[in-house]
């Protein structure tokens, strides 16, 4: 009886034990850095090797500790080679044509940073990746991020052609500046003109304080909702000929675009992911905005006369690329040229035109400003 019992524990073991699909016996591969030691030597030297110097000597950068979590922002980062798994795997044809023991994949160098039993690479290396995560992000994840509101319809690929060549005016670019406490500041430029409109962006009453409300209003100021409203109660200010479209990148502030177009009659068009030179003149002008909000202050500081005190400063700025007229003077011509400059209100024709201003000036005042 005992030898029947222990028969029978031992085939319902073997049973438990069986993967399907797996020949018995067979044990999992190794991994192609834990036994070739030129291959891990390589791959270790592009990805953690030493900065060197111009004279050959060994430049350390500064001295940073592993943790064990990724390096926090606007602080120091490890001083490495930092070569990408795929730049190594390309590499390594180059270097080693005739010597196939020197080929690996990318993903396999990924592994062997990230996952555990099969860590030839140390993982502390991590942190001379370019993202320096110390955990790889899932992919369902990745896949799932936030542009399920971009379709192929509204792609920059569909934008009129004559938005590209800036034949006809009221084409617009926009973007966000980004400041200290989730500030921000919106900006809106022109196509033809590069005349800028700025957008206040105030974060909303309970920002900062206490536990946010899961799929609430973005309390920052410039959620979907808030960029919206802000878009349409500065852009409606224009005459409808120059509302023609608006081109933005992927960000989610956007989401709401298609009741944008509603609201303000402005088709919203949107660029290729990681394609920051498709919207080149709001790159531009928001490098010119950079001395009134530096990078790392608390732009939500600055008010509505502020934001419009600095864009009327910027649209006043001779353009090399306009003939050296300023913004304000090229939009004041398309105005005037299409007569539409009547249906301003005072105050908005002051902000918008200050040629009058520049072409009454005389030589001596520029002596006694």
């Amino acid at each position: 009886a005992s030898s029947g019992l222990a028969s029978e524990t031992s085939s319902l073991t073997e049973k438990a034990l069986h993967v399907p699909g797996a020949s018995p016996g067979r044990r999992p591969k190794p991994a192609k850095l834990a036994v070739n030691a030129a291959l891990r030597r390589y791959g270790q030297e592009r990805l953690a090797g030493m900065v060197i110097a111009p004279g050959g000597a060994a430049v350390p950068g500064p001295v940073v500790p592993w943790k064990g979590r990724r390096h926090g922002r606007r602080q120091d980062r490890r001083w490495a080679r930092a070569w990408s798994p795929e730049q190594i795997t390309q590499r390594l044809r180059l270097d080693f044509p005739d010597y196939e023991t020197m080929r690996i994949s990318h993903e396999a160098l990924y592994q062997a940073l990230y996952v555990q039993g099969r860590g030839a690479l140390r993982r502390e290396l991590t942190a001379c990746l370019r993202t320096g995560r110390t955990l790889r992000g899932p992919r369902a994840r990745t896949r799932g991020r936030g542009t399920s509101f971009v379709g192929p319809e509204v792609m920059i690929s569909q934008r009129p052609a004559e938005a590209a060549d800036r034949a006809v005016p009221g084409h617009w670019e926009g973007d966000l500046i980004l400041g200290l406490g989730s500030s921000a500041i919106g900006t809106l430029v022109e196509r033809t003109t590069r005349f800028t409109m700025l957008l206040h962006l105030p974060p909303m009453s309970g920002h900062g304080h206490g536990v946010r409300a899961k799929n609430g209003p973005a309390l920052a100021g410039h959620g979907a909702e808030a960029v919206r409203d802000a878009i349409a109660r500065t852009i409606t200010t224009l005459p409808e000929q120059l509302r023609q479209s608006l081109t933005w990148d992927q960000g989610t502030e956007m989401a709401q675009h298609a009741r944008l177009r509603i609201d303000a009659g402005l088709q919203v068009y949107f660029c290729d992911p990681h394609s920051p030179w498709q919207r080149g003149t709001n790159e531009t002008t928001n490098g010119l905005l950079r001395p009134y909000f530096p990078k790392g202050t608390d732009l939500s500081l600055h008010g509505e006369d502020d934001l419009a005190a600095v864009a009327l400063a910027l649209n006043a700025r001779p353009r090399k690329t306009l003939g050296w007229r300023t913004p304000a003077e090229a939009l004041d011509e398309i105005l005037q040229s299409a007569h539409t400059g009547c249906g301003l209100a005072p105050g908005q024709w002051r902000a918008f035109s200050v040629r009058e201003e520049v072409s009454d000036a005389r030589p001596e005042d520029a002596l006694h400003p």
